[in-house]
């Protein structure tokens, strides 16, 4: 009895473990807020590509305003270089060929000296004016900035080489006026 007894107790404990297990049951509210939450990352992400289109494009601008800007401040310095050369021809040349010591027969060559340097300027302000206007060679704006940067140095070069010129006929004019003078003095003798 003792046998049947632990028998039917040992079924009975089994059998009532076993019913308390049942199904599996599943919390469709924890599917539904992740499938929620990966919704959200999604459009949080698809407006973050957004955001780094947009800036890679108000990158591009800024670079090329940058750019436009360096071109316009190399024109500017080379226009007021042109300028300063044609001033400088204008002013230094009348008062060279206005002064007594030049002789008649030199006032032709220092005209085409100075106008050659004038006609040079006058030849890369129209180059210039077309590597701005036009697409000259399909260039990039890189490569016209080189370009533009040539053509500074060049009109510097042009200015710089006026000033010496002038110097040289002032050096002229007053060898002149100093020979004049030993010339012309009275000997005490």
């Amino acid at each position: 009895m003792k046998t049947i007894l632990s028998f039917i107790l040992i079924v009975i404990l089994a059998s009532t473990g076993m019913r308390s297990q049942g199904m599996p049951v599943y919390d469709n509210t924890n599917f539904i807020a992740l499938g929620k939450s990966l919704i959200e990352s999604a459009k949080q992400t698809s407006e973050l590509l957004k955001t780094v289109k947009f800036l890679k494009e108000q990158k591009e601008k800024i670079e090329q305003v940058n750019s436009v800007l360096k071109q316009l401040k190399m024109v500017r310095e080379i226009t007021q270089n042109n300028q300063k050369l044609f001033e400088m021809v204008q002013n230094d040349l009348r008062e060279i060929i206005n002064s007594p010591f030049i002789k008649a027969e030199e006032i032709n060559t220092i005209s085409d000296s100075f106008n050659s340097l004038v006609d040079i300027a006058l030849e890369d302000l129209n180059f210039m004016q077309g590597i701005l206007t036009s697409n000259f060679l399909n260039m990039t704006d890189s490569e016209r900035i080189l370009l533009l940067e040539e053509q500074k140095q060049r009109s510097r070069q042009m200015v710089d080489e006026l000033q010496r010129k002038k110097r040289r006929y002032e050096q002229v004019i007053e060898f002149r006026k100093l020979h004049q003078k030993i010339n012309q003095r009275e000997t005490g003798y």
